[in-house]
């Protein structure tokens, strides 16, 4: 494990690392900055994954996201098959109280200090204009405003992705990929889940949302009427008849609680690390819940910012995520000819494209 502190650098050695390359704690006092940024692999190329900016009741909660979060890039790009291993950052604080652009600026800074094995991007609590300030100090900076020569906004695509794994489910359980009259909870209808409303309510599905945001349901219910807003995500979860649940706000939604309750046939959402222990999914499979593994179908986000990095086409990206919905159809598959749930079966897809780089 690497510690910055205040520009100094100091290894330390972690038996619990769970594999990382490399592990760096960050902080500025000048700027209130305390951050962690881990990068899980390079196998595949150099790390990508973003930035999220979040009130951590720890430091130790604060790493151990972001460990969990990196290995989750490094098989989701590997499953989107990009050439970049997995990393992540954390940002420790409420962002609506600390961020300043001195503190972006300190992070940008550690980020390059990493000389480009480490690349960065928005993630829950950062934005494109926040991408923006970082880049200013840190040509490693993708998610950027198309005015600074970004990408934009890469949540349009995570949801287009999400939406092509709902198909794919579909296809895969009951053989017809369309999701009209298919009743769709949602959990979380923020910077993803709002496109991926518009998206099923194109295709006439019964929408259900909800979100500890009540400001956010509102907006989504005003503009779409016919969109159902719940209490809660314990209420979401028991929606009778409910075809497909989509968990896109923090990880851990699918758990020893939440799963014996779920009413959904499908769970196919765009949060990150959404089963909260090894276990919960043999747990799914034993109540026949098809779980769409979320670095796969919330690929979409990291194709977008990867392709940024080689001059930005849109329409490129878009069938590049499409092809999402062919990507989990074969881990559908191949979950049915090993005898597994689609989790492992997409770990392990992942993993042989790692091993089959670290050999060349």
């Amino acid at each position: 494990m690497t510690d910055v502190t205040d520009g100094v650098l100091h290894t330390l050695f972690h038996s619990d690392q769970g594999g990382h390359e490399q592990v760096v704690l960050c902080q500025d006092r000048a700027s209130g900055l305390k951050a962690v940024i881990a990068i899980h692999s390079t196998a595949l190329g150099p790390a990508l994954g973003g930035t999220r900016f979040y009130p951590y009741a720890s430091e130790e909660e604060a790493v151990a996201d972001a460990l969990n979060l990196s290995r989750g890039m490094s098989y989701k790009n590997a499953m989107a098959g990009l050439d970049h291993g997995g990393g992540k950052a954390v940002i420790i604080g409420d962002p609506e109280k600390i961020k300043t652009e001195e503190l972006l600026l300190a992070y940008g800074r550690f980020v390059a200090s990493l000389g480009g094995r480490y690349v960065t991007a928005c993630d829950v609590g950062t934005y494109v204009a926040d991408m923006d300030v970082v880049a200013r100090a840190c040509r490693w900076t993708t998610g950027r405003s198309p005015e600074k020569g970004g990408a934009g906004d890469s949540s349009v695509l995570t949801a287009y992705g999400v939406y092509q794994g709902m198909r794919a489910s579909a296809q895969h359980l009951w053989g017809d990929p369309s999701l009209r009259a298919r009743r769709i909870g949602i959990a979380g209808v923020g910077k993803v889940g709002r496109h991926l409303v518009e998206h099923l309510v194109a295709e006439r599905a019964e929408v259900f949302v909800t979100d500890v945001r009540e400001e956010a349901v509102r907006q989504i219910t005003e503009q779409h009427p016919d969109v159902v807003a719940v209490k809660d995500t314990a209420e979401l979860i028991r929606v009778d008849g409910l075809d497909i649940y989509a968990p896109c706000a923090l990880g851990g939604a699918l758990n020893d609680d939440s799963v014996p309750v779920l009413t959904a046939r499908i769970v196919c959402g765009a949060a990150n690390n959404q089963l909260a222990h090894p276990g919960v999914e043999k747990d799914l499979a034993d109540r026949t819940i098809l779980y769409a593994p979320d670095y796969v179908v919330n690929a979409g986000g990291v194709i977008q910012v990867a392709d940024e990095l080689h001059g930005f086409d849109f329409e490129r990206c878009k069938a590049k995520a499409a092809k999402i919905y062919d990507t989990t159809l074969a881990i559908f598959a191949r979950a049915k000819e090993d005898g597994i749930p689609p989790a492992a079966a997409a770990d392990r897809i992942a993993e042989q494209r790692m091993a089959e780089a670290r050999r060349r």
